[in-house]
């Protein structure tokens, strides 16, 4: 049994906080807020993250930051990419050497265009940081179903004890040394599950959404690889898999703000109906000059910025990435004749 302690009481937060107290963990949920801490510690849900789930008594809340992280052997941090430097920052004090941090958000800082585990790094040098990513969504994994992950780390022993602490039978863990790839991948299909979402606003159907998420893989692959990632991580949980039920499901806000963006929202009014943070409208933007930086070829990144903060009509968006010049599908496949 390990003492986990959970820096995020969102909905994955506690999704995470049901799988680890499931696997026998000594588990505490910290959050910034007082408030929803003393609501969760009565009530023993959240009812707008996670309604229906029944939080166990086992699983303690605190909103004291110094009790959350000492004495922690790991400490999980669980929230939307916007607040990633200003929690780490927040508990980086009480940090021991060495003590692990598990990064679970997915996005890229604008400002730095660093991913989220660089950020943690630069707040955190003394602790070993590591990154869990996969399609995971909260509200499946809270109700213990069956779900796949991969955890990233620097050096193989540290994996393979993160991958004890989460691993169960109903929460299968890879891992892999590509740390780079994981937070690349996880970022950047927030993006690209937007502009699924936006073609399903618009009515249009499977043969769309098959095309953006394929097309989407292979520009997220092209930029991870140019920034120093492994195509195989692309091809993996925390890339394809990922991607697809990002852009398949209703459980995805990214989709769920698409859907709504395509229907004539702004992206501000589509953020206001989800009433969760979307994380592709930020990490938009540090796609763009991620791209720029590589020299990077992203339509469909470049459209979804155009279509979020230029005020450029979806279908106009659609009508440009198919009408763009003729292209072979893989440079690397040589013709024979």
């Amino acid at each position: 049994m390990a003492k986990v302690s959970i820096m995020g009481a969102g909905s994955w937060g506690l999704g995470l906080a049901m799988l680890l107290n499931n696997n026998g963990h000594d588990v505490k949920v910290w959050s910034v807020f007082p408030d929803e801490i003393e609501t969760l510690s009565v009530e023993r849900e959240h009812k707008k993250c996670l309604p229906g789930v029944k939080i166990p008594e086992s699983i303690e809340f605190t909103a004291d930051t110094k009790y959350a992280v000492e004495g922690a052997e790991v400490i999980v941090l669980a929230v939307a990419s916007p607040y990633t430097r200003s929690t780490a920052k927040l508990f980086a004090p009480f940090v021991k050497e060495g003590q692990y941090i598990v990064n679970v958000g997915k996005g890229i800082e604008e400002d730095t265009l660093m991913t989220l585990c660089q950020v943690v790094e630069d707040e955190i040098p003394a602790a070993t940081v590591a990154v869990l990513s996969g399609p995971s969504h909260a509200e499946e994994v809270g109700r213990l179903i069956p779900t796949t992950c991969v955890i990233g780390t620097h050096k193989k022993k540290d994996a393979q004890y993160l991958q004890n602490i989460f691993m169960s039978d109903v929460f299968r863990v890879y891992t892999s040394p590509d740390m780079l790839g994981i937070c690349i991948g996880g970022a950047l299909k927030n993006v690209i599950a937007l502009a699924a979402g936006i073609a399903d606003g618009l009515g249009y159907g499977d043969n769309t959404k098959a095309a953006l998420i394929t097309r989407g893989i292979a520009e997220i692959a092209r930029l991870g690889v140019a920034m120093g990632a492994d195509i195989a991580t692309f091809t993996g949980l925390s890339g394809i898999g990922d991607l697809i039920v990002t852009c398949a499901s209703m459980h995805s806000r990214n989709r769920r703000a698409g859907i709504l963006i395509g229907k004539g929202y702004t992206k501000d009014e589509a953020m206001n109906e989800v009433q969760m943070v979307v994380e592709g409208v930020y990490a938009a933007k540090a796609a763009l000059k991620l791209a720029k930086k590589y020299n990077v070829e992203m339509p469909i990144v470049e459209q979804v910025n155009e279509v979020l903060f230029d005020n450029k009509k979806a279908s106009e968006a659609v009508k440009e990435l198919m009408l763009r010049d003729k292209k072979i599908e893989a440079d690397s496949i040589e013709w024979r004749e």
